[in-house]
């Protein structure tokens, strides 16, 4: 049997409001408030738990340290000491200090592009860490992603890790937040359905005019051709631009996936007629089945209220009963207009979508990311699961270490001007070194300063 497994990020105990990422609409909108870390990570940390509760087999990644010394380092901050280097850092503008701190390997997400061992050559599942290169907080994750994949998937024999792509724009790779995956069975072959917002070496295709957009159709082909999927096996398409310009920095804003479902927004594709009828003749040559469509006119819901709601960032989700589960974010109960259109096609007996579930999120959806932006999906078979870190996966013992030890040593309150105080450097030193022995993974901060 293959199961799909969210590995959701852990939230660091340095997650701040920066308003780093132009193009984020909450994540700007809520620049410069106090944040509260502690109840972000739990709020994530439930979120698992609620999926672990429901069946469902569910894991986590831990956070990244920050600030990363050894980058400070080759940027010329050659101070001897923590305390030292800090004082440094701390003499620079605002929005760098914030972009050396920044608890945005929380978006897991972003983290990867995941290819299952079904579609690979080798029958191998497939990793590329995401090179980030559109935002300069999010391009120093790609090197402590890498080691802590390789520490929790670290079998040669079922798994390979590959390098980022080169870290150019012009391969700028977001990771599985631009991905999807449609199959009839997790273990069985499937498409991968690759999203791009820009081509970077034919400047006449449409782009956004507003907001960037961040995936390139050739690092999104550079990965298809690492992982050696298939020709008839793939489908590229173009973000509408629209959408990018409305606030839907990835297509996981516009459009969610599971099985032989998507959900998607009228507006979330340039070209939607070709794409669709692409995927769908692929998808019926592999599965030997009809893909299901469940699309949300702008009638309904307009792309303003799709952005603000983060109703496509949802989780699809099939229990193990075989009911299909959307866990959305809370916010999606709070607006009339999603709430409205999700009670109409929920529940009824031939509806692709069974129930909807809510989740309170609001810590991580201020920052810009709601359920699926926490989550990295990985189709493991049986096998496959035990070479897994067992470490990482959760279960009631792991649920209730990880919330006291948040508990313990989360701060309530934080803001910028906290970030490079030394003490509360070696707060985040000492949890996340504590961290490790609880989820086992010794080797994964080994780059700390010494």
């Amino acid at each position: 049997m293959t199961h799909e497994i969210n590995f959701d990020g852990l939230i660091g105990p340095t997650h701040h409001f920066a308003g780093l990422s132009f193009g984020n609409i909450a994540s700007t909108l809520h620049q410069g408030r106090t944040s509260n870390p502690k109840k972000a990570a739990l709020q994530g940390l439930r979120k698992m738990k609620t999926l672990h509760d429901a069946g469902l087999k569910q894991g986590v990644i831990p956070p990244l340290y920050r600030p990363d010394f050894e980058i400070l380092k080759t940027l010329g901050f050659t101070a001897n000491s923590p305390e030292a280097l800090l004082r440094q850092l701390a003499s620079q503008p605002p929005e760098m200090i914030s972009a050396f701190f920044s608890a945005s390997s929380m978006w897991a997400a972003n983290s990867a592009t995941v290819s299952p061992s079904a579609d690979t050559p080798d029958g191998r599942v497939h990793f590329t860490p995401a090179n980030l290169t559109s935002k300069f907080h999010r391009a120093l994750e790609f090197s402590g992603t890498k080691r802590i994949l390789q520490a929790i998937f670290s079998s040669e024999t079922y798994f390979k890790i590959h390098d980022p792509l080169f870290p150019h724009s012009s391969f700028g790779d977001e990771g599985a937040a631009n991905t999807t995956r449609f199959c009839q069975d997790y273990g069985k072959p499937g498409i991968q359905c690759f999203v791009y917002g820009r081509v970077a070496f034919e400047k006449a295709h449409p782009a956004p005019l507003k907001f960037p957009a961040r995936q390139t159709l050739e690092a999104s082909q550079a990965v298809a051709r690492t992982h050696g999927l298939r020709a008839d096996r793939v489908v590229f398409v173009q973000q509408n631009p629209v959408a990018i310009d409305a606030g839907a920095f990835h297509n996981d804003v516009v459009s969610v996936g599971n099985k032989d479902l998507i959900f998607y927004h009228e507006e979330a594709f340039l070209n939607e007629e070709s794409f669709l009828g692409e995927l769908e003749s692929k998808f019926a040559k592999v599965s030997n089945n009809p893909l299901r469509l469940l699309r949300v006119k702008s009638s309904e819901i307009p792309l303003s209220e799709v952005v603000k709601s983060y109703l496509f960032n949802s989780q699809i989700l099939t229990l193990p009963g075989g009911e299909t589960l959307l866990l959305a974010p809370s916010e999606c109960q709070d607006s009339e207009l999603v709430r409205a259109y999700l009670q109409s096609v929920t529940g009824k007996k031939d509806s692709p979508l069974q129930r909807v579930e809510y989740v309170e999120l609001r810590e991580s959806m201020q920052n810009g990311g709601g359920p699926a932006c926490l989550r990295l999906r990985v189709a493991l078979n049986e096998e496959q699961l035990r070479a897994v870190n067992p470490g990482v996966l959760l279960n009631e013992t792991l649920f209730k270490s990880l919330e006291a030890w948040i508990e313990k040593n989360y701060r309530e309150q934080l803001q910028t001007q906290d970030l490079c105080d030394p003490g509360f450097n070696r707060e985040v030193q000492a949890a996340l070194e504590e961290l490790t022995q609880i989820l086992g993974m010794d080797s994964i901060y080994s780059f700390f300063f010494r």
